[in-house]
């Protein structure tokens, strides 16, 4: 590829290319274009132990418009969710029969280019009602794809909020009421792979220390090592598929040893390391792994893979344990699970990428706990 080629994106290319959900979709537009009947909704194949919630999903933004691309979604508390959008949609008039109320039903939210940068990040409640809008960080996400995934440490008392800039190489941190913009990380628009610039960076997590670690990226093949007062330590990685290479790092997370498990997607794998980067274990053939979780009572590390949609539980031996099938447009169906977050009851709120909506899972009357993810690390009491 030249220098100066234009550069699309891993999760696009990806998802053109391999998920089928997309190719419903395009489809579903052709079929409209020649006065045909629509494709209909697909059903979720598989059973779960949740069912959806019908009557909390995230109110339209205005009329006439949906939402783009929902990739990121944090549960603070019970009643205070944070969820980072892509933007909004115009919706077509009039609406194509049976609209159930995301852009994803028409074509992928993902790669619509006419999402208009508004309203990317908000704070709901338990009900789906919006509290806050922070709709003055727009200017921030203007000419990008919008944020990435949003994230609070377990370990930080004032409970700043981490919001992923991947399309401008950066990572912000908020105060918790959105007032402040008190870090920004990297320096916008420059890539780089030293101890000041990111590459594309993809997600966070965060050590009992208060150190930082950065999954960076798509452009980079790295993990990225902060200390609490965000000072470079160390970094890890390069692109390849041996041991300790990468090829899209796209999600992170910690267990309570300080094992950090990497979600390599390209390389279609899981990697183990601790806290100093050294390689642990790989856990292969997982096809599309796009977020990972450690749910700390039990330390079960689920992943989101998604080609097509499916949830995995694994022991952190890498044993698979569990898994559900969510692949579908239907409730409880995804186009690409991008990150989920659990509350203190065990709902599961889910950030679909591709199309378009946030949903909350409720377990089941009777559900086996096994088949439930469990709560992340408990936040540390907010300083008042």
């Amino acid at each position: 590829m030249r220098a100066d080629a234009p550069v699309v994106p891993v999760e696009e290319k990806a998802m053109n290319r391999s998920i089928p959900i997309v190719l419903i979709f395009a489809a579903a537009l052709s079929a409209a274009a020649a006065g045909q009947q629509r494709q209909p909704i697909v059903e979720k194949i598989g059973p779960n132990d949740y069912d959806v919630v019908p009557s909390w999903s995230l109110p339209y933004p205005k009329p006439g418009y949906a939402w783009g691309s929902v990739p990121g979604v944090f549960v603070e508390t019970d009643d205070r969710i944070f969820v980072a959008s892509r933007g909004e949609i115009k919706l077509p008039d009039p609406l194509p029969a049976g609209f159930p109320g995301f852009f994803g039903f028409i074509r992928s939210a993902l790669n619509a280019p006419e999402n208009e940068v508004r309203g990317c990040l908000r704070v709901l409640d338990s009900t789906g009602r919006i509290l806050e809008t922070w709709s003055q960080w727009d200017k921030l996400f203007e000419g990008t794809n919008g944020p990435h995934k949003i994230k609070i440490s377990p370990y930080d008392p004032l409970r700043r909020v981490w919001v992923v800039g991947e399309t401008r190489n950066v990572i912000y941190v908020f105060s918790n009421d959105g007032k402040q913009l008190l870090k920004t990380l990297g320096e916008e628009g420059v890539a780089a792979s030293d101890e000041t610039h990111f590459g594309r960076p993809q997600d966070l997590a965060f050590l009992p220390d208060g150190s930082v670690l950065i999954a960076d990226g798509l452009t980079n093949s790295r993990v990225v090592k902060l200390d609490r007062d965000f000072k470079f330590v160390m970094a890890w990685g390069s692109r390849g598929a041996e041991p300790g290479q990468f090829n899209a790092v796209h999600g992170i997370d910690v267990d309570r040893n300080r094992r950090i498990y990497v979600a390599d997607r390209a390389n279609k794998r899981v990697q183990v390391f601790d806290e100093n980067g050294k390689h642990l274990a790989t856990w292969p053939n997982i096809r599309f792994p796009n977020h990972v979780f450690v749910s700390d009572a039990t330390q079960d590390v689920w992943v989101a893979d998604n080609m097509t949609a499916e949830v995995l539980k694994f022991d952190t031996n890498g044993n698979r344990l569990f898994s559900w099938d969510a692949t579908g447009t239907a409730p409880g169906g995804f186009g690409e699970l991008h990150q989920f977050s659990v509350d203190s009851i065990g709902n599961v709120y889910t950030a679909d990428n591709v199309l378009g909506r946030l949903q909350k899972l409720r377990p089941k009357p009777g559900a086996d706990p096994k088949h439930l993810i469990g709560q992340a690390v408990r936040l540390a009491p907010k300083t008042p």
